[in-house]
C-alpha cells in the first residue's frame, strides 16, 4: 500500500498541470490496485475538499460525487471510511464543510457531546451547539 498526499490527488482529479497531472495519473493508475490500494488519510481528504472548493470552485455536488467515487473504488482505501460515508451524508444535506461533519461525528463517537462551535453554518446542524 502507498500513501497519497493532497497535491497528488489534486493533480489527478483536476488535471490542471500537464506534467504533474500525468505523473499523478501514472502513479495512481499503475500503483493503486484493488489488491494493493492507495491510502488516503482523513487530513488528506479534508485538504482535498478544501482545495477543490476554494481553489478550483468545485460545487458541493461535485465534491460529494468525487468523494463517493473515491470511497467506492477498491483501488483506494480511505481512513475511517465508515465515518467519511456518514459525514458525506450530512454534507450532502447540510451547510457545513465535510471536515465539520467529520469533527462532529468523531466527537460523538468519543461521547464528547455537545460539540461547541462559533461556526454558524456548522451550528445550524443538530450535531453542533453554538458557544454560549
Amino acid at each position: 500500500m502507498i500513501g497519497l498526499d493532497t497535491n497528488v490527488l489534486a493533480r489527478y482529479f483536476t488535471q490542471d498541470d500537464p506534467a504533474q497531472s500525468a505523473r499523478a495519473t501514472r502513479l495512481i493508475e499503475t500503483r493503486c490496485l484493488p489488491d494493493d490500494p492507495g491510502y488516503i488519510s482523513l487530513v488528506t481528504l479534508c485538504e482535498l475538499v478544501w482545495v477543490l472548493a476554494s481553489g478550483y470552485g468545485y460545487s458541493r455536488t461535485d465534491i460529494a460525487r468525487l468523494i463517493q467515487g473515491v470511497l467506492s473504488t477498491s483501488a483506494l482505501t480511505v481512513e475511517q471510511s465508515g465515518r467519511v460515508w456518514a459525514s458525506l451524508r450530512h454534507y450532502e444535506k447540510g451547510k457545513a464543510d465535510l471536515s465539520d461533519y467529520l469533527i462532529a461525528l468523531s466527537c460523538h463517537e468519543a461521547s464528547a457531546i455537545p460539540v461547541y462551535t462559533f461556526d454558524r453554518r456548522a451550528a445550524a446542524d443538530a450535531l453542533y451547539t453554538t458557544v454560549p
